[in-house]
């Protein structure tokens, strides 16, 4: 795993700000993605420049070092990830035999069926794809996560490619006659050109969301690659053209409209051949590997399908909260010692957890606000002391149906669909009269009567939202309801309009028959990559560590969009189908529990020992002063929430991850 930066055009300076003095100062400030190695490159002619921080992973030889030249000379490459079948593509490569292969300076090398090869990086095997197969012919044909920046210097083309589902970042945009990317804001912001205007439509989003959906960033005239695409500009052309060459819609659409025909048990044993096989590709490294273990169904099946094709103990992460209502590391600890894991965990105090709230502008670079964004840094700095690389389970989810709102939006959808709307309002009325303090204690109360499927963390809270709900007019609003923090955010921004996302506009819609699919699709292209990926991501990399899904392998995707929704959600619970495959490892009574989630008690600790700090950054007279924020409805919240009338620490944490990262500019 790897770091990357650049620009395009510009005015080439002189001294120390040459080019390769700039590269360096932009690599520099991504040095935690690649500690292992720089390189840079640059042709001062044409106005373009690479730069490169290495983690080295695979190929821990200079053979890997990059920027890397094509064997042909035609491309210069800079790449972010892991290409985890580059080997099938070398063997497919020595099928054919370029028109131009030059001889490799140092001789030494292996030449089998035309190609040479340095060494044995994924890295290389791109490139020789791209001298015989071109650029996105060669994408296509890759299984991985990756991100690249291609110069072509036959046609003085920049080319800059993204991954399928978005599990690796990259930043781009022309700011004045120069043309930045990186793999990071900060390394953007590093250049002199870089402008730095904060965007308050994109910040309206933001408080939606508690994340910035692609293609926007927090910073005007700057945007994220969206996934599954390919952009290419020049000093010719500064448009630059996006072009999609996998797209989870058609995926989508071509799965439900041809889906699986076999049994149950046929589509059990494809998937284990498949996440079997994911599984095995993705433990490909030279260095040191592990794998996070929550205890729940998907972390539990990526250990047990790794420690199914491993000869000796897999290494297994996982921290635990001494809050019982947080806490999964003893299921953790019980997957572990059934399948025999060298397993770490670490009891985290909330003094530990609260440190890391100062790293956070730093580490996720523009306001970022699931605060699940802690645990997962402490997870990831827990196994980086033993390992380099670490699998993880995201992605089961989205694929297999396995998020609570799957079930309460279909559930909820299906009754009020047909109630009349004076109806539904009335319903809302009488559910907010009772706050959600005291909807909790009254099921804290009926709690020993109470079936299990409704004893949840916050069910009053719950309770408040579907009443916001009831009065939408088709299902989509609901769901967008049900995705929201703030749920007009335009009156807390001033100057602001909330621009369209993937989950307002129709237009990027998939046509597809089902709610829940609906559902499952929308969150596969917006909450999956620019919250849960971008999470993990930023994390794991904070700590120079790998993290890899292998529920996102491309071809996994397909075959799960091929499943009908019977396999996967059965008697009100998801994920059957995988659950099929990990009962054969791992016993049901280990496994089958409510979700909870991956959480930490920031409601009560905004109460308690964050209330200085959030009080600082919410005083009324610097929200008047920075100009950002109408102070009213965030006072009024602010003060609710400490009386303990509500609980609104999604919108406040919102609010308070924008002003801590406001305050590091």
């Amino acid at each position: 795993m790897c770091g990357l930066v650049g620009f395009l055009g510009g005015v080439v300076a002189q001294g120390d700000q040459s080019d390769e003095a700039m590269l360096k100062r932009m690599a520099d400030t991504i040095v935690h993605r690649g500690p292992d190695d720089a390189g840079y490159w640059g042709d001062v002619e044409q106005r373009i420049g690479f730069g490169h921080r290495r983690l080295s992973i695979v190929d821990l030889s200079p053979a890997g070092h990059q920027p890397m030249h094509s064997a042909s000379g035609r491309y210069v490459m800079v790449f972010n990830g892991e290409i985890y079948n580059h080997l099938d593509l070398r063997r497919a490569l020595e099928d054919f035999t370029p028109s131009l292969t030059l001889p490799l300076k140092g001789g030494g090398n292996e030449s089998r069926g035309g190609v040479a090869w340095r060494g044995h990086s994924d890295t290389e095997s791109l490139l020789a794809g791209l001298d015989v197969w071109g650029i996105e012919e060669t994408i296509k044909r890759s299984i991985g996560m990756f991100v690249i920046a291609v110069w072509d210097k036959q046609t003085n083309t920049l080319t800059l490619g993204r991954d399928r589902i978005g599990e690796k970042p990259l930043y781009y945009g022309w700011q004045g006659d120069t043309f930045l990317f990186g793999s990071e804001l900060k390394a953007l912001r590093a250049h002199p050109a870089f402008k730095g205007e904060i965007d308050r439509n994109v910040l309206c989003m933001f408080l939606r969301y508690n994340y910035i959906p692609a293609p926007y960033s927090i910073y005007q005239g700057i945007a994220k690659l969206r996934p599954g695409c390919l952009l290419t500009v020049s000093l010719r052309q500064r448009e630059p053209d996006v072009v999609t060459y996998w797209s989870v819609a058609q995926v989508a659409e071509a799965g439900v409209a041809n889906p699986f025909v076999g049994t149950a048990e046929q589509a059990v044993g494809e998937l284990e051949i498949l996440l079997k096989d994911a599984v095995r590709q993705q433990m490909m490294a030279d260095v040191p590997l592990g794998a996070f273990l929550s205890g729940g169904v998907d972390s539990s099946s990526v250990v047990a399908l790794m420690q199914a094709q491993s000869d000796r103990p897999v290494k297994t992460f996982t921290i635990g909260f001494n809050e019982e209502e947080y806490n999964e590391a003893k299921h953790a600890k019980a997957v572990a010692k059934y399948l025999g894991t060298d397993h770490t965990e670490l009891y985290v105090t909330p003094e530990e957890a609260m440190a890391v709230i100062p790293k956070l502008p730093t580490l996720y670079d523009e306001p970022f606000s699931d605060s699940s964004q802690i645990p997962t840094f402490l997870v990831s700095q827990l196994a980086r002391q033993h390992v380099t690389v670490s699998l993880s389970g995201d992605g089961g989810d989205e694929l297999f149906a396995g998020y609570n709102r799957y079930f309460w939006g279909r559930s909820i959808w299906e009754r009020i669909g047909r109630m009349p709307k004076g109806l539904r309002s009335a319903t809302a009325r009488t559910l907010e009269t009772l706050s959600p303090q005291t909807w909790n204690l009254l099921f804290q109360k009926l709690g020993p009567v109470l079936p299990d499927k409704i004893k949840q963390r916050n069910l009053g809270d719950k309770l408040h939202k579907l009443a916001e709900i009831l009065a939408v007019d088709h299902p989509e609003e609901m769901y967008l309801g049900l995705v929201s923090h703030w749920k007009d955010p335009a009156s807390v921004v001033l100057g602001a309009s909330e621009p369209l996302t993937v989950l307002t506009d129709q237009g990027q819609w998939a046509n597809l028959p089902d709610f829940t699919q609906r559902m499952m699709y929308l969150d596969t292209v917006s909450y999956l990559p620019d919250d849960i990926l971008v999470k993990v991501d930023r994390a794991s990399m904070g700590v120079s560590l790998e993290a890899r899904v292998p529920f996102l392998d491309h071809r996994l995707v397909e075959f799960a969009w091929q499943i009908p929704l019977s396999m996967k959600i059965r008697n009100g619970q998801g994920k059957w189908l995988l659950r099929q495959v990990l009962h054969k490892y791992v016993p049901k009574e280990l496994i089958d529990r409510p979700k909870m989630g991956f959480g930490i008690p920031i409601d009560a600790w905004l109460r308690g020992p964050l209330r200085e700090w959030a009080e600082s950054l919410l005083d009324e007279k610097r929200l008047r002063e920075e100009g950002f924020f109408n102070p009213g409805p965030i006072r009024e919240k602010w003060l609710e929430h400490l009386s303990g009338r509500r609980n609104w620490q999604y919108h406040l944490w919102d609010v308070l991850m924008f002003q801590a990262w406001l305050e590091q500019q």
